[in-house]
């Protein structure tokens, strides 16, 4: 479950600051001097877990990230940097380590895809299915089609959608209420919906996805209403890739015929 900072923000904080690198007591003593503005040893270790001894040390590893300023008096003074620079020092970190991460991975990548992926692949939890799809719709290059729950149709999914649409992709829509095909009209202006074998929001269902015919994925909710996005159980989804992949083969039979009866005029596309 996600942390709420207003709760408890002093665990937050740290915890949150831990994971940017820094030391426990380091995280602690940063916490304990954002509270008090300027404070001695003595001032850090009355507020927090911090041993009076290991403050020094913990100052010190701020102070070489730029996170405290020292005032060399009898005892040493110690200030914090205010809540917005810290958080730009640590955003500035973040978007230099994730520009180094992607470089190097890029690098690692081999020039071409495989195009034909044997098996299926398995993706669990909301946030990483929810990656997967976008990641799908930016790569589609002439027709998606796109079945969900009005839950999981997300700004990210629909600005996907918006972009593929705009590349001069067709999009295809199906499984979504009214309200929910009406929003989609409008950010989406040029998607087409058709009727779908399933009345997919009674089911356990997550989601559908199939792009230029050749790549598909489906999901499930595993925990339904109680299920959180950050939960890993709550959605698995399954994704192959190929036209020779039994997954693409089904998927591709069931809807290439739905979409042809589509075409033909055998469902109301405008509906």
């Amino acid at each position: 479950m996600t942390p709420d900072p207003t709760a408890d923000p002093q665990s937050v904080a740290v915890e949150q600051l831990e994971q940017f690198g820094l030391s426990t007591y380091a995280a602690q003593t940063f916490v304990a001097l954002s509270s008090l503005g300027t404070g001695t040893a003595r001032d850090v270790s009355r507020v927090s877990d911090v041993p009076r001894t290991r403050v020094y040390d913990a100052t010190d590893e701020l102070h070489n990230r730029g996170l405290v300023d020292i005032r060399q008096s009898s005892p040493r003074e110690f200030w914090a940097i205010s809540a917005e620079t810290a958080t730009r020092t640590f955003e500035r970190e973040l978007q230099h380590r994730t520009d180094l991460l992607r470089t190097a991975l890029s690098e690692l990548e081999p020039e071409t895809r495989q195009d034909e992926q044997r098996g299926v692949w398995t993706v669990e939890g909301q946030r990483a299915v929810t990656q997967r799809v976008v990641e799908f719709l930016a790569g589609a290059e002439e027709e998606i089609v796109y079945m969900t729950v009005a839950d999981l149709l997300t700004d990210d999914l629909i600005e996907g959608l918006r972009d593929a649409s705009a590349r001069g992709v067709t999009v295809n829509l199906a499984g979504v209420s009214s309200p929910v095909r009406d929003h989609i009209r409008e950010e989406v202006p040029d998607v087409e919906t058709f009727e779908s074998l399933w009345d997919w929001s009674e089911t356990p269902a997550g989601r559908l996805l199939m792009i230029d015919r050749e790549q598909t994925l489906v999901s499930v909710l595993v925990n339904g209403d109680d299920a959180a996005p950050s939960d890993p159980r709550s959605e698995t989804a399954i994704w192959g890739k190929g036209e020779t992949n039994s997954l693409v083969v089904v998927l591709k039979a069931i809807f290439t015929w739905q979409l042809d009866r589509a075409d033909d005029g055998g469902t109301d596309s405008s509906a």
